[in-house]
């Protein structure tokens, strides 16, 4: 049977409620029946007692009988052969006010019994006290002195306070509906909130937020929900965003390809139909190879990138002397950096180490050093080290052309060209050299950085942890200072 959410919410409240006021209620009658027997049955023994201590005669208690006859009380007495004292009773009666076993009151111990009397022709439950009393002279037992009173008395009012109670939990009862019903009512709707928040993400909409105080679990949820729907926003976006990058990179990579596969090509027709004299022929199959070694390149890059992002590519991590490998890429660069009237100034590393792959190590330095040097013209180009609490931290800063907040933004970005001007410079620039760069340096559980200002220069900066452990808490230190 199917039940709304609603209605569970409701009847558990109200469950909870009844359960709670009539246990209490039905606890607080008994305890108040017990009270008022207990209390009762007191009140008759200090009668009864009081007449034993002070009576000088049993025959006659006509005076203390007036006195009890305003609380509704009755004395008899009853001597050691069963014969009752007084008053004067019917045998019917006397036989019902004498208990069955007398050798309890014999040892001097009191007690209590509820029997039938009639009452104006009615029978009526009566509480009686039995108290003995002994002779002053021999001490032997005498009899026993009998207070009774009607029960009904007690019933009467224990009754009334029932009736009070019962109405008064009836209407706590309703009361109690009402604050359920609202309480459910409070909480489901919250629920509400949330479901029609997430029918809205099913339909495609990521800007449903859900308003929460942080009170209980509900507002957790409302919390985590919107964290969740951020998410969602962020993967959409990504995703449309890797999607234009994938329409862009197939355009990219066609706009590559194509340029020199047309050169190549135009030289082929060239010389298959004798349009390129013999003097040219050397220049124009020196001039496809070129077109030719930069095809190589790019397809290489691309397979490099696709294996770095795969993690096809096992790293070989050991202690490197920085002086070592910068001497080779010092003298691999200043070729390049003197075309473009730069200087290349690497610092003295001494006896500086660094803990990295090797040839990934240098794939990363000559990649963002050509990458300096092909945006900065008539400058320089410093390279330099430093130890760090973590490893080892590397600079390559120029004083070029700089980029914008927006080109920082996309330098990672496969194909992503800062001057697309400078495309099809000597350097043979494809977009993807920052991107390998990047993809490396998190395989090595590196940080990079860089700061950039328009016409004043950029500085890159690539620091190694020593360890595994060193890595972690770099990371760790790099997340607080994004957070932050």
């Amino acid at each position: 049977m199917k039940l709304p959410y609603f209605y569970q919410h409701m009847l558990g409240f109200l469950a909870v409620i009844i359960i709670l006021l009539y246990t209490s209620l039905f606890s607080f009658i008994r305890l108040s029946r017990e009270s008022a027997f207990n209390s009762t049955q007191e009140d008759l023994f200090t009668y009864a007692e009081t007449i034993v201590e002070s009576a000088n005669d049993y025959d006659d208690l006509s005076r203390e009988q007036r006195i009890l006859d305003k609380f509704n009380v009755n004395i008899a007495v009853v001597d050691n052969q069963g014969k009752v004292v007084y008053p004067s009773l019917t045998p019917n009666i006397v036989s019902r006010i004498i208990p069955e076993d007398l050798e309890d009151l014999k040892a001097g111990e009191r007690q209590t019994s509820i029997v039938e009397l009639g009452v104006d022709g009615e029978e009526e439950n009566h509480m009686m006290v039995y108290v003995p009393y002994f002779s002053q002279s021999t001490g032997e037992y005498g009899g026993f002195v009998s207070v009774m009173t009607p029960f009904s008395i007690v019933d009467d009012e224990i009754n009334a306070l029932e009736g009070h109670l019962f109405r008064a939990f009836f209407i706590a009862t309703i009361v109690s509906i009402i604050i359920s019903a609202l309480l459910a009512w409070y909480q489901v709707n919250r629920i509400n909130r949330l479901r029609k928040a997430a029918h809205k993400v099913t339909q495609g909409e990521y800007d449903v937020r859900v308003s929460y105080s942080d009170r209980d679990e509900l507002d957790n949820l409302s919390r985590d929900f919107n964290k969740m729907i951020l998410a969602l926003d962020q993967s959409q976006k990504e995703l449309d965003r890797q999607e234009e990058r994938r329409k862009s990179f197939m355009q990219d990579a066609a706009h590559e390809m194509r340029t020199p596969l047309t050169t190549i090509n135009g030289l082929l027709e060239g010389l298959e139909y004798g349009i390129i004299d013999e003097s040219n022929r050397l220049r124009s199959i020196q001039l496809m190879r070129k077109e030719t070694t930069r095809l190589i390149k790019l397809v290489n890059e691309n397979l490099d990138y696709e294996n770095i992002r795969s993690n096809r590519i096992k790293l070989i991590k050991k202690e490197i002397l920085l002086s070592n490998i910068f001497e080779e890429i010092d003298y691999q660069m200043k070729k390049l950096s003197k075309k473009s009237n730069n200087t290349l100034n690497v610092e003295d590393m001494k006896d500086m180490t660094v803990f990295a792959d090797y040839d990934r190590l240098k794939q990363i330095l000559v990649n963002l050093i050509k990458n300096a040097i092909q945006f900065t013209d008539n400058g320089e180009i410093n390279v330099w080290a430093e130890k760090t609490e973590y490893g080892t931290k590397l600079f390559i800063q120029d004083n070029g052309i700089g980029m914008s907040e927006k080109q920082l933004k996309n330098i990672w970005e496969r194909y992503y060209k800062a001057d697309t001007s400078r495309q099809n410079t000597l350097y043979g620039e494809s977009g993807l050299g920052l991107s390998i760069v990047q993809q490396l340096v998190h395989l090595h559980g590196a940080v990079i950085d860089v700061r950039s200002k328009e016409n004043k220069g950029t500085l890159f900066s690539v620091e190694f942890p020593d360890s595994p452990e060193l890595e972690k808490e770099l990371q760790k230190n790099r997340q607080q200072d994004i957070l932050e």
